[in-house]
């Protein structure tokens, strides 16, 4: 009676997720295709593919695809990761966010990584004052990086070997933000007169080569703290916070219907 994942989005619902992604992955890589003169209003990419993320959620959580322990476990969730978010502000790439989103979505699935990144950044943002036009790119950054570790291999593999492939992908993940990160900042950056300016209507391959340099030459000071303090974080409470997550998925039984016996007097 009960899915291995806390929740599955339907087939339309899936469809509507990638529909919304679809269009904020055209938020991130347009300077790349882009043949206009003047820099788009990149930001109504992603408030167009966040209402219809919100939307979906909404729509999960009324047609019972969410039931009310796993809206319960979604809020402590995005409430223990808004409120660790700002504990590394003002301090270079330490963020100890990541580590709990990586392990939720490894217990709880794809589909719950993904929800629970986007809903986790959004409410860090309010908390903090984070509200801007990047708000919408760290979100779905969030998300992606939340499904992502939902889906990684090896479902049955426990201990240290499983340890290593979440400390494996949180590296990639702490990289993968940092490329996204600049890839919303770097076309307004620098201007038009620098050797790692962006180029409208420029080649893709000179404009992919302007920004390799300029994210490698920015941001290494933000993604290699994010990777080690990630790593760090992994390594040290892993296994104890999997096992954590792993007994309230099965004590909680989610998804199981729940059943009103009735007592008789003898």
């Amino acid at each position: 009676m009960r899915t291995n994942d806390v929740v599955r989005f339907s087939p339309i619902g899936t469809a509507v997720l990638a529909l919304a992604s679809l269009i904020s992955a055209a938020g991130f890589l347009w300077p790349f295709f882009y043949n206009g003169q003047s820099l788009p209003r990149t930001q109504l990419f992603f408030w167009a593919a966040l209402t219809v993320a919100f939307i979906l959620v909404i729509v999960q959580i009324s047609n019972s695809a969410l039931d009310a322990k796993s809206v319960a476990l979604l809020g402590v969730l995005s409430a223990l990761i808004a409120a660790l978010r700002p504990l590394g502000a003002g301090a270079v790439g330490i963020e100890p966010m990541w580590f709990i989103l990586i392990l939720s979505a490894r217990v709880f699935g794809p589909s719950f990584g993904f929800i629970l990144g986007l809903t986790s950044m959004f409410v860090s943002a309010l908390l903090t004052g984070g509200v801007g036009p990047w708000l919408g790119y760290q979100v779905f950054a969030a998300a992606w990086i939340g499904m992502a570790a939902g889906m990684l291999p090896g479902k049955k593999v426990r201990g240290w070997k499983e340890i290593g492939i979440l400390i494996f992908f949180g590296i990639i993940a702490a990289e993968l933000f940092g490329i996204l990160m600049d890839l919303q900042f770097w076309p307004w950056a620098l201007g038009a007169n620098t050797q790692l300016s962006y180029i409208a209507n420029g080649a893709i391959s000179e404009n992919l080569s302007r920004f390799i340099v300029f994210h490698f030459a920015t941001a290494m000071a933000w993604d290699i703290p994010r990777a080690v303090f990630t790593t760090i974080l992994l390594a040290l409470s892993g296994r104890a916070v999997l096992s954590a997550l792993r007994r309230t998925k099965t004590r909680a039984a989610f998804l199981q219907p729940i059943e009103f016996i009735e007592r008789v007097k003898a």
